[in-house]
């Protein structure tokens, strides 16, 4: 018997998700993969191109510049340090000062040397002048000699013509000794003209060493003088006091260094490799990084390329001829300069980290 009703059958249909074309999702896949893979590429070879071929670079440089190493030229106690540590100085500022006592001293003995050489240069002067009038003197005493010797010979020459009767043997006698006596003075006074004259050349040639007396002691004054004003130290150049050694009180000798001056000229070294060289020349433009300032760039340029390696000029250069040769790619120093008014107000120590940027292209 069947049911008046029959059971309805429960059907469960379940939807099964579209399954999808596997060739179809690969052709668009494979497009899109090519697109990104080309706009990568050329995004890549805009970089290389316009960013980074155009500039050569390196980390190994750094701030460099003088050092001007202040050391005394003479030697004494360090009477006073006028500087600090790392201080700003300009040119002609006093750094130290030595005890000046003794170098008073020598300069007054040198002044008074030189006092005396030109007073004995002056009395040597004045001694020709006396020379001179003395032997004009002596000239004056040979004329009345002559005089005086013609009058007794014209006696003694009338007396012995006259006639024997007239004159007596005593007044001959008398006339003949007068004539012999004038001769002889004569001959005296011309020997004393002549030792005047000679006394004239000698004292004469006491002016020239008398005045090189007064040179040579000219001279004494001037190294006194000098001395004296080394035991001032002053600052050669604008720059920054470092290295400082020296105490109050030390002793220091000629030649040692106490401290030593940074100006404030300073520039990069820039150790390039040989193969970043090719296009790199004098003039080019560079933008500088400096660590201690990371957030601002500098402007400068090169300024030349050193006509050696670093390691050409080490203490033990290498010997390439030995048997056992193997190739490092080696370094050049470029220095660059900054341009003018894109050098740091602050004080940049010498050996900080710098990385520039030359653009060569």
């Amino acid at each position: 018997m069947k049911p008046d009703t029959e059971p309805s059958a429960t059907t469960t249909s379940t939807e099964s998700p579209p399954v999808m074309d596997s060739s179809g999702s690969r052709k668009r896949f494979i497009p899109m993969a090519v697109a990104l893979g080309l706009l990568i590429v050329g995004a890549v070879a805009v970089y290389y191109f316009v960013f980074s071929r155009p500039y050569q670079t390196t980390d190994d440089a750094f701030i460099d510049g003088h050092t001007i190493p202040i050391s005394p030229q003479v030697a004494g106690h360090v009477l006073a340090v006028l500087i600090t540590d790392n201080q700003s100085v300009k040119k002609g500022d006093p750094l130290v000062q030595i005890d000046p006592r003794d170098y008073d001293a020598a300069l007054a003995l040198a002044r008074a040397d030189l006092a005396a050489a030109q007073s004995r240069l002056a009395q040597a002067q004045h001694q020709v002048i006396v020379s001179r009038a003395k032997a004009e003197q002596d000239r004056a005493a040979v004329g009345v000699a002559e005089a005086e010797s013609t009058r007794a010979g014209a006696n003694l020459t009338r007396y012995q013509n006259i006639e024997s009767r007239a004159v007596s043997r005593e007044q001959v006698d008398t006339a003949t000794a007068a004539a012999h006596a004038s001769a002889a003075a004569l001959e005296e006074a011309r020997k004393k003209a002549d030792a005047s004259d000679a006394q004239i050349g000698q004292d004469q040639a006491q002016i020239p060493t008398a005045d090189a007396g007064v040179h040579q002691a000219a001279a004494a004054l001037r190294q006194a003088e000098l001395n004296r004003s080394y035991a001032d130290i002053a600052a050669p150049e604008d720059g920054w006091v470092t290295h400082r050694v020296v105490e109050q009180g030390q002793y220091v000798q000629v030649g040692q260094a106490f401290l030593a001056i940074v100006p404030r000229n300073i520039w990069i070294t820039a150790n390039f490799k040989e193969t970043q060289l090719t296009y790199m020349k004098p003039g080019q433009p560079v933008w500088i990084r400096i660590d201690a300032f990371p957030q601002k760039k500098f402007k400068g340029h090169v300024d030349s390329i050193q006509a050696g390696t670093g390691a050409q000029f080490s203490l033990l250069p290498p010997e390439n001829a030995a048997g056992n040769y193997v190739k490092v790619v080696q370094r050049v120093p470029v220095k660059i300069v900054f341009d003018e008014g894109e050098v740091p107000q602050q004080m940049l120590p010498l050996g900080a980290s710098v990385v520039p940027e030359v653009k060569v292209r």
